[in-house]
């Protein structure tokens, strides 16, 4: 189940599943699309898997590797890697785009209040 777990685990969504796993989630989604030949990508991910562990019953964490699936990081207009986008209610409320240290991505995107 392409989600994050109980245990704070990021698991990947794709193209055919981002509806179902992230549009039409219960509470708030973020979304890391992601490229296997992005350095900045592989330096984030393990502050994601921390973010993911430690908010596992507030927030679900997935990833997309952009490249597997073109469709939907071209609806949503990610023209850089990694970039960061947080959904509530099936619409995006928040991007970040490219690697930062895990207290200024969670005041940008997390923590900050919906606009």
């Amino acid at each position: 189940m392409p989600q994050t777990d109980v245990s704070g685990r990021i698991t990947a969504v794709t193209d055919a599943d981002f509806e179902e796993r992230v549009l039409n989630a219960d509470g708030p989604v973020l979304v890391d699309f992601w490229a296997e030949w992005c350095p900045p990508c592989h330096m984030i991910a393990p502050v994601l898997e921390e973010i993911a562990a430690e908010r596992a019953d507030s927030l679900t964490v997935v990833k997309m590797n952009s490249d597997e699936n073109p469709l939907t990081p071209r609806e949503y207009q990610v023209m850089s890697l990694p970039t960061l986008m947080l959904f509530r209610g099936g619409r995006p409320v928040r991007v970040v785009v490219g690697a930062r240290p895990k207290s200024r991505l969670l005041a940008d995107l997390v923590d900050a209040p919906d606009q």
